[in-house]
């Protein structure tokens, strides 16, 4: 049972992140990417900051705080380039080459923890990024530019999440989330303050209030996964948002669904549940110990 706790908590958080992206597809198009980072990332520090400071403690408390702000700078920077490669790229392209980052997630576990993959799965990852790329009809198309911002935020969201296995040792979920919350913020600050006026209605203010509450209870969600599963293993179950994203769009906004995504589909749900029958008959993640090595290090 405790096995399937990182499956289950990895496919709860790829839940809400579909409705996360829904949220902010329904936004006012007169928001920038800018305003739309700056509303998520602010307004999560704003809340986590009165909630888990509420007693009187210090909200930013936390071990190793150094790697803390290194994990936030490079999840939100990854997030930018992300957000980027969209605005640049068909949508297809820069979906599928981000879901290569649990492959840059093994590349970085073996760099920082010496981490080996078996031919199984390492079969799983590149099973996930075909599954992909057979879902979203993947066509290599656009510049230079987004392509490269696409293979960044691919490569900083895998030392992301591989850095979170060492963070989860002695920093809840959440803190660990306000950490990226607060340099998400201070990223995007000089941006939104050069065009911070937008009127503000009430649809827009519960559909941004739906966004932060969104994505904190997903990213939290997501970092107690990665507590039961390495960086590479999340990412692979992670990859089934693309699935409840094209699911949610064929039953709430009539899209068709050709085969695919059945065949996309199966691939990559196969992936996930081929990689959760490994983890049966292989070795937990790393202990403590190993991991806390680079935590001492960093």
């Amino acid at each position: 049972m405790a096995q399937a706790t990182g499956p289950f908590l990895m496919l709860g958080a790829a839940i809400l992140f579909t409705l996360l992206n829904f949220l902010i597809k329904l936004l006012s198009p007169e928001y920038t990417v800018w305003h739309i980072v700056f509303y998520r990332c602010f307004g999560g520090m704003v809340l986590l900051s009165l909630l888990m400071g509420r007693h009187g403690q210090n909200p930013f408390k936390g071990d190793n705080i150094s790697l803390l702000m290194i994990r936030g700078f490079v999840g939100s920077v990854a997030f930018c380039c992300l957000v980027t490669a969209i605005k640049i790229l068909p949508l297809s392209t820069a979906v599928v080459i981000f879901y290569s980052y649990p492959a840059f997630a093994a590349l970085f576990a073996f760099i920082l923890y010496r981490e080996t993959l078996g031919m199984g799965e390492l079969g799983s990852i590149f099973s996930v990024i075909a599954g992909v790329a057979i879902l979203f009809d993947f066509h290599l198309a656009g510049g230079v530019l987004g392509q490269s911002m696409a293979v960044i935020s691919a490569a900083l969201a895998g030392l992301t999440v591989t850095l979170i296995r060492s963070l989860r040792l002695h920093n809840g979920p959440a803190v660990i989330y306000l950490y990226f919350c607060a340099m998400g913020a201070l990223i995007t600050l000089p941006m939104f303050i050069q065009s911070p006026g937008i009127s503000l209605t009430m649809r827009d203010f519960f559909l941004i209030t739906g966004i932060i509450l969104t994505s904190i209870f997903a990213q939290i969600i997501m970092n107690q996964g990665f507590f039961h599963c390495r960086g590479w293993e999340g990412g692979v179950f992670m990859s089934s948002e693309v699935i409840f994203t094209a699911v949610a769009g064929i039953i709430f906004l009539h899209d068709p669904a050709p085969w695919r995504f059945w065949v996309g589909g199966i691939i990559i749900m196969g992936s996930g549940v081929m990689l959760a029958r490994l983890k049966k008959n292989t070795a937990q993640p790393p202990s403590p110990v190993q991991d806390s090595a680079f935590s001492e290090k960093t």
